[in-house]
């Protein structure tokens, strides 16, 4: 089951900032072209509303909420601008060697949006 809290009165502190939300330059630039519209991280990066600046463009995070690696769809997989699930694993495992990849290990997501001047 999916846990959706999307006010921040609702979650846990954040563990880090959302500068350090998305930092690989190939992410940087999957999101500035659109390709990239959330993130996964073991800690909470953001609160909801909060900007994320990438090279000069802004992006709002529309939602917060945490997820089981076993819930992980493809259309999860595509938000995070890779084709498919193994796609998503193998590229996460490749940023952090050695990590374990367990269904039941559950994450962060966080889903953001261009702000329209």
């Amino acid at each position: 089951m999916q846990n959706q809290h999307t006010q921040t009165n609702e979650l846990p502190p954040k563990t880090c900032t959302i500068e350090r939300l998305v930092t690989v330059k190939t992410d940087v630039q999957k999101v500035i072209d659109g390709e990239k519209t959330a993130t996964r991280r073991n800690g909470r990066y953001a609160d909801v509303g909060e900007i994320m600046t990438l090279e000069g463009k802004q992006f709002r995070v529309d939602k917060v909420y945490s997820q089981s690696l076993g819930e992980l769809t493809d259309e999860h997989a595509k938000q995070e601008g890779c084709s498919t699930v193994e796609e998503y694993k193998q590229s996460i495992l490749s940023y952090h060697p050695g990590m374990p990849w367990l269904p039941h290990m559950r994450v962060w997501v966080h889903e953001f949006s261009p702000v329209q001047d």
